[in-house]
């Protein structure tokens, strides 16, 4: 019995188009964003890299911040040496691949022992405002709804994959930033120069209908606009660590094998919990 392939999320094509045309006149703020907080991570750990790897689409911005790392392109195969390196980092782009645990797993065999995975992509509650417009817009304009913005993970889901790649010491958090805009077409604009725009291989291929636009326009302006009439857009990042597994590395602590208690650590009095309320009998049938 044969078993046919899940279908594409992503129109790879497409992606490859829209980010060579936001190479023209880039704005890449949420990329040099990252690359500062995981170069702020990585002094944080005490420990020198010497073989660092970096998957990202944009090689440029990395090239002076990692001197001699080796940069890929986030393609379904990433051209990594298998144990060649100490830290690899997914910059911005497992949130569009359409296997991100295989993504994971191929950056874990990347590494050699005790090396340090670092995975930075934008998480579900990202642009939670465009996507609510447009799906109101489009309801109402033409009375359907189409894929329009890319549906991304939950770091509950995303933090998992972590473990089921095989790596040690697992961690996943998140934050977020509002980015402020004048009006919708600002927000387009730059999704354009990130190559952040619609790759999806279900999306539409006919242009937007005018009316569209215009009504999602008014609902953000309705339902997000500052005291100053700036549109608000959410970027939540998730970033995913952890190790690969070695001989004498650091292990978490079992549940309950603590050998003080967390009050005499902060210098504070611990307060036992109040008893639970004795329920008052039911009532009885007779």
């Amino acid at each position: 019995m044969t078993t046919s392939a899940p279908p594409a999320l992503t129109d790879r094509a497409a992606l490859a188009r829209f980010r060579a045309r936001a190479l023209r006149d880039p704005a890449l703020f949420l990329h040099e964003d990252i690359a500062d907080e995981i170069q702020e991570r990585l002094a944080e750990v005490n420990r020198t890299f010497t073989a660092p790897a970096v998957v990202t689409p944009f090689p440029e911005l990395w090239r002076t911040r990692l001197p001699g790392a080796v940069i890929v392109p986030d393609a379904p195969v990433l051209a990594l040496e298998p144990g060649a390196h100490d830290v690899v980092i997914h910059a911005l782009a497992l949130h569009w691949a359409d296997d991100p645990l295989g993504q994971i797993i191929q950056s874990a065999h990347a590494l050699k022992p005790d090396g340090l995975f670092i995975g930075a992509l934008f998480g579900g509650q990202s642009l939670h405002e465009l996507r609510a417009v447009m799906a109101q817009a489009e309801s109402e304009v033409t009375g359907g709804l189409s894929p329009r913005v890319l549906p991304m993970g939950e770091i509950r889901d995303l933090g998992a994959l972590l473990q089921r790649a095989g790596l040690a010491l697992p961690v996943a958090d998140s934050f977020s930033r509002q980015v402020l805009y004048r009006d919708l077409l600002h927000l387009v604009r730059d999704l354009r120069a990130m190559g952040e725009v619609n790759a999806m291989a279900g999306r539409h291929r006919r242009m937007m209908p005018r009316a569209l636009l215009i009504r999602a326009a008014q609902l953000y302006h309705e339902g997000f606009a500052d005291a100053d009439g700036r549109l608000s857009a959410t970027v939540e990042t998730l970033m995913l660590t952890g190790w690969k597994p070695a001989e004498g590395q650091q292990q978490p602590l079992r549940p309950g094998s603590a050998a003080q208690r967390l009050a005499d650590a902060l210098g504070t009095q611990e307060t036992g919990l109040e008893p639970a309320p004795i329920a008052a009998p039911r009532p009885s049938d007779d």
